[in-house]
């Protein structure tokens, strides 16, 4: 987990990111405030999204995220490091692209529509290269390209 902050109209707002351990994004938050009640907003949003139960959370240094776990998972491990959650910081990197490109998110509802949204679609169309054969990429990649153009009904120009 970790949380980047984002300026919305000249005022600060913090993203909240987790992120499995193969870099897929699991849940966002949009927030006003990067306290323990944030965080344990945070945790209790994304265990309410995921079908089973972490085993260790591993966060950057910040203490609401202990706070957090130890009120809402007090039985989970948390490990803090400045770079055993680089998969979460590098997961940031897309979303700082993608604000650059729309010149900045216009309020925090917005960004949270549009980021919860291009999380998951990004993740979809840019499977882990570097555990792949070329030509696995490429099915994969195929793949993904037809099951959006079924959901979409988009029409492939001949």
């Amino acid at each position: 987990m970790d949380e980047v902050f984002i300026r919305l109209r000249g005022k600060l707002h913090y993203l909240w990111r987790a992120v499995d351990q193969h870099g897929v994004v699991l849940d966002i938050l949009v927030q006003e405030r990067r306290n323990a009640t944030a965080a344990k907003r945070f945790f209790k949003r994304l265990l309410a999204g995921l079908k089973f139960k972490p085993s260790r959370i591993v966060t950057d240094g910040l203490r609401s995220y202990g706070v957090a776990q130890r009120e809402v998972l007090p039985d989970v491990r948390h490990r803090t490091s400045r770079y055993l959650n680089n998969r979460a910081e590098n997961s940031h990197r897309p979303t700082r692209r993608r604000e650059r490109q729309m010149q900045r998110f216009k309020s925090p509802e917005q960004a949270q529509r549009f980021l919860s949204a291009h999380a998951m679609i990004y993740g979809h169309f840019r499977p882990r290269r570097h555990l792949m054969t070329a030509a696995q990429y490429r099915r994969a990649r195929a793949k993904a390209f037809q099951a959006w153009r079924e959901e979409t009904c988009a029409q492939v120009a001949a």
